[in-house]
C-alpha cells in the first residue's frame, strides 16, 4: 500500500508567494512576522516557494525556539 509521508499534501502543489500583489505581500508578511523589505529579500535568496522562504527566515533568525533551553 502506497501512504504519503507524514505531513505529505498529496498532489497539492506548494504554496508561493506572489510578492507583487499587494495582497499577498501584507498576508505573508503578517503570517511570517517580517516586513515587506525581508519577505522580498527572502523571495529573491530562495524563491517563491513558501515552506522555502519559512525556512530561510528561520534560520536567519538565530537558532530555533525548539533548540533552546
Amino acid at each position: 500500500m502506497n501512504t504519503p509521508a507524514a505531513g505529505a499534501r498529496s498532489g497539492a502543489p506548494p504554496e508561493r508567494i506572489d510578492i507583487s500583489s499587494a495582497r499577498e505581500l501584507d498576508k505573508w508578511s503578517r503570517r511570517l512576522d517580517v516586513t515587506h523589505d525581508r519577505l522580498r529579500e527572502a523571495v529573491r535568496a530562495v524563491g517563491s516557494r513558501a515552506a522555502d522562504i519559512e525556512w530561510h527566515l528561520r534560520g536567519s533568525r538565530g537558532t530555533p525556539r525548539t533548540a533552546r533551553g
